[in-house]
């Protein structure tokens, strides 16, 4: 019997998802990510769940999506239909994530890369380790991180969306830190026990207060980034339609640089 792709445990109302594909560095497949949408879900139902926390097993956080299920995507002749189902799941599990009533937290070990940094600023709070990066490689794989961006801005700001999204430079644990990116950097030994630490503080605030809080803080900050992550599908799907996505996954798989034409 397979491993489960993402592991579910409750304990004194604190859900813990973890993503579980370690030897693929948890890539995100269409399953793993329907899976993950229907615990989230679940999650949403239960109000007498206090706080949830996202980690992942192994010694990467999340690589993205499964670049090998893209390039197969990329073969068949409905390719485009199903990179619009691909990026609305993708787009609902970030979504789920994000409207929850409930305080969320990422507890990041290692890489958190492409899409998988998405479901990190998806969360109210991030907690990492010193192995951690951070990084939207996507321009070098001829695609966009379109439905990564509004939470990206959501974040950090302009400035720093700018940065990660154009020069696709992987950020150190300490750079994310001072860009505001993750909230508290520990050593990889420590890192467990800060986040217990994290949702022993959680907790001590009251269920409705919380609640309403990060309610408060959407209608502050957030805008219209509901509609934004919506508009994004449509982006994302069609940035793998082209000629440059093609060519930035045959490259990777080929292990060299991709060739670009002008535009």
């Amino acid at each position: 019997m397979a491993d489960p792709l993402v592991l579910t445990t409750i304990i004194d109302g604190v859900v813990r998802l973890t993503l579980n594909r370690p030897a693929k560095r948890n890539a995100l497949t269409r399953e793993l990510l329907a899976d993950l949408l229907a615990q989230l879900r679940d999650v949403a139902r239960r109000p007498e769940l206090r706080c949830l926390v996202l980690a992942a097993s192994g010694p990467a956080f999340c690589a993205g999506m499964d670049l090998a299920q893209m390039e197969e995507t990329a073969t068949r002749p409905d390719a485009a239909e199903i990179w619009k189902a691909d990026t609305q799941l993708y787009h609902d599990v970030v979504t789920a994530q994000f409207e929850l009533a409930l305080p969320t937290l990422a507890v990041v070990q290692g890489p958190a890369v492409a899409g998988g940094l998405g479901l990190v600023l998806a969360c109210d709070l991030v907690i990492a380790a010193e192995t951690a990066t951070f990084a939207l490689p996507e321009p070098k794989r001829g695609i966009t991180a379109a439905i990564v961006t509004p939470l990206l801005v959501y974040r950090v700001g302009t400035s720093g969306a700018s940065y990660l999204l154009l020069s696709g430079e992987s950020m150190d644990a300490r750079g994310a830190l001072r860009m505001g990116l993750c909230h508290s950097v520990f050593e990889a030994a420590r890192l467990a026990a800060a986040a217990d630490g994290q949702v022993r503080s959680i907790l001590s605030g009251a269920p409705g207060a919380l609640a309403i809080t990060k309610r408060q803080l959407r209608a502050c900050a957030a805008g219209g980034i509901l509609a934004q992550l919506k508009s994004a599908i449509a982006v994302s799907a069609t940035a793998r339609e082209t000629a440059e996505a093609r060519e930035g996954l045959q490259a990777f798989f080929e292990k060299r640089p991709p060739t670009w034409q002008p535009k």
